[in-house]
């Protein structure tokens, strides 16, 4: 049975939304086709993240400086960045959208961080500018910058799963 586009988005929309926001595993569950209805094969994950830079090699020391990631490796034996398993939103937004600020942009990258407040302490004290954002969402905190091109990023500590 082929799902309308419509249906599959709305479907894809709510599976995203269950694993960011608490409580919503219920409601997915009950729009989500089950297991049958599913693609046989299916990605895995984000095994890359490409994109036009004036200064590449620049950009990328910035971003192993101070954010932690790998640079892409060069020869054999050398290990690339490795992301801790969690869940990771795929979401497009309206093109006029002025979420990403600059209209200019296409993209924003979210990353996911154990501790917001130590990295926000960690990318100040380098000089660089963080807002944070003052509120508490169901799905964690976030704070908001720029890398030296001036690429949005965006940092996002995950509610901790009550126990």
């Amino acid at each position: 049975m082929k799902m309308p586009r419509r249906e599959v988005l709305g479907v894809l929309t709510a599976a995203a939304g269950s694993a960011l926001l608490p409580g919503s595993l219920t409601a997915a569950a009950e729009q989500t086709p089950t297991p049958n209805d599913l693609p046989q094969e299916r990605v895995t994950g984000i095994g890359g993240f490409f994109f036009r830079a004036h200064d590449p090699k620049t950009l990328m020391q910035w971003y192993q400086d101070h954010l932690g990631i790998s640079v892409v490796p060069q020869s054999a034996g050398a290990q690339p960045w490795n992301q801790q398993a969690g869940a990771t939103a795929f979401q497009p937004f309206p093109e006029k959208t002025t979420y990403f600020g600059d209209m200019t942009k296409q993209w924003m990258l979210n990353f996911r961080v154990n501790d917001l407040d130590k990295m926000v302490r960690q990318l100040e004290a380098a000089g660089i500018e963080v807002k944070v954002d003052p509120a508490t969402y169901p799905n964690g905190r976030f704070a908001s910058l720029h890398d030296p091109e001036g690429n949005p990023l965006q940092l996002w500590q995950p509610m901790k799963a009550s126990t």
